[in-house]
């Protein structure tokens, strides 16, 4: 550790990096309503929080085991698909508590064009929550899984034992990943059927 009668020591969850203060003064002083999104080795974890000089209020969150639980997604809970569904999901729940609009947090995470983080952000615009973002390599065909389905089936021809090593999970659970498009597709309606008042 440093020594000497100017330095200072950091803030305990900058040392642990957990929080970039700078991002956090900004978030402050605007006063805004964030939409958080987090990706763990796992999941992925969307809220919609509002400033409280007490501390921070999470009006809204949506988790991707949600998916698994309440709307039998069988795919992985961390993908592309799984990230837009998580902020559709948290997107309506805002819209149904009022929130209209919201500024994307993506905490530590050092953006790049195509990351997962901003389909979350996506999927909350696709609900109707009102997000400023530019062009952040969004591909509609990777929403749906295509790339994954795409992958799944050229592999099974080359490399079947490849296949069943990389995508056990998905056999296991009884999805073939080339229908994984489809699944996206039945698990996002049963989105919308239970947020048919907020979609209108």
């Amino acid at each position: 550790m440093a020594h000497g009668p100017n330095y200072k020591v950091k803030f305990g969850r900058r040392r642990e990096g957990k929080t970039n203060y700078y991002k956090r003064y900004i978030y402050v002083l605007s006063n805004a309503t964030r939409l958080v999104a987090r990706l763990t080795n796992k999941n992925v974890i969307a809220q919609v929080v509002a400033f409280d000089p007490k501390g921070d209020r999470t009006l809204v969150a949506a988790h991707s085991m949600e998916l698994v639980k309440k709307y039998g997604w069988k795919g992985d809970t961390n993908n592309t698909p799984a990230a837009y569904l998580v902020g559709f999901l948290a997107g309506l729940r805002a819209r149904k508590a009022g929130i209209t609009k919201a500024v994307l947090d993506i905490g530590l995470f050092t953006p790049a064009k195509g990351a997962r983080v901003f389909y979350v952000a996506k999927g909350a615009i696709d609900a109707g929550l009102e997000i400023p973002m530019g062009d952040v390599g969004i591909v509609e065909s990777r929403i749906r899984g295509e790339h994954v389905a795409a992958y799944a089936e050229k592999l099974s021809a080359e490399n079947p034992e490849k296949f069943e090593r990389l995508f056990s999970k998905y056999l296991e659970i009884g999805l073939h990943p080339k229908d994984l498009p489809k699944h996206f597709e039945e698990t996002l309606e049963k989105i919308k059927r239970d947020y048919k008042d907020v979609l209108g």
